[in-house]
Parts: structure tokens; C-alpha cells; sequence
């Protein structure tokens, strides 16, 4: 019985995890079910920053395809802004981004938010870095999980997502 427990715990999927929105309330993973979702850990002065671009390109793409694109700021890799007033700001001034955000949360160490030690725990993947990008599939299970240096318009990046998307 402990041995089956442990391969459930393996495939269970994301849905069970909630982040603080940014502009208020939360953001439940459950209720993106049916959808792809790509979470991201972001950050506004990191040299990756202009990859906001990018996935806001992807939802404008693919959104009305079934993919939601949320964007996580961490402070994690000392390249975030104090606040996440300053955080909402500098991503609708430079980036016109319309993907949900969350405030700035913890995405490694101890003090992950929960979402991130799943993807420690169950599945090896930690970010070592900022715009690290989670695909999970239309039941909530992680379909692929690309580091920084993958561009959001990469071309292994939309073969997995369109792969992702309902049909």
C-alpha cells in the first residue's frame, strides 16, 4: 500500500495550489482546469526581464486557445522590486501585460510557496534562476519544464504547448 501511495503522490497534478493575485484575491490553479497553464518566476530587474514580452505574446496567442500564462515575481534571486505595487506597475508600463500575476512570492528554499516545492519534491525541478517556465497540462500534471535560457517563443516551448492545448 505505501508503494502505490508513493506512485499516486508521483502523478498527483498542480491543481490543489492557490497564489495571492497581485491585484487582489487569488489565484487557484483548480480553476484552470480543461487548460494549459505555463507558471513562470519572473523578475522585473533581471537580465531575462524582456521574456515578459514573450509570454504575454503567448497568451495573446494562445489564450483563446486554452493556455493561461501566470507570472510568479520572486525576490529569490535578488532581482525584484520592493513592492508588488512597484511590480504591478513596471509590467503595465513596460510590458502592457494582461496575464494574471501573483505578488512576489517565494519560489525556492525552505519558504517555496507550495506550487514550487511540488515541483521539487515530486517532480526534480527547482528554479535555479528567474523565468523558469512550468507547462502543465489540461488536468493540472507537469508536461515540461524549461529554464531561463528557453525563450517563451522558443521553438521546443510552443511544440509544448500546442501539445498541451485542448483539442
Amino acid at each position: 500500500m505505501r508503494i502505490l501511495a508513493f506512485f499516486l503522490t508521483l502523478s498527483a497534478p498542480a491543481a490543489a495550489f492557490e497564489f495571492d493575485a497581485l491585484e487582489g484575491g487569488t489565484i487557484d490553479l483548480d480553476t484552470f482546469r480543461g487548460r494549459a497553464v505555463l507558471v513562470v518566476n519572473t523578475a522585473s530587474l533581471c537580465g531575462f526581464t524582456d521574456q515578459y514580452a514573450g509570454l504575454q505574446m503567448l497568451q495573446d496567442t494562445y489564450g483563446d486557445a486554452g493556455l493561461t500564462v501566470i507570472a510568479v515575481p520572486s525576490d529569490d534571486f535578488r532581482q525584484e522590486l520592493a513592492s508588488d505595487e512597484a511590480v504591478a506597475d513596471f509590467c503595465e508600463v513596460n510590458y502592457g501585460l494582461t496575464i494574471p500575476l501573483t505578488t512576489i512570492t517565494s519560489v525556492k528554499g525552505d519558504g517555496a510557496h507550495p506550487f514550487y516545492r511540488w515541483l521539487a519534491t515530486e517532480h526534480g525541478e527547482r528554479p535555479n534562476w528567474n523565468f523558469n517556465k512550468a507547462l502543465l497540462d489540461l488536468s493540472g500534471k507537469l508536461v515540461a519544464f524549461e529554464g531561463a535560457g528557453t525563450r517563451p517563443g522558443a521553438p521546443k516551448m510552443i511544440r509544448a504547448i500546442e501539445a498541451a492545448l485542448p483539442e
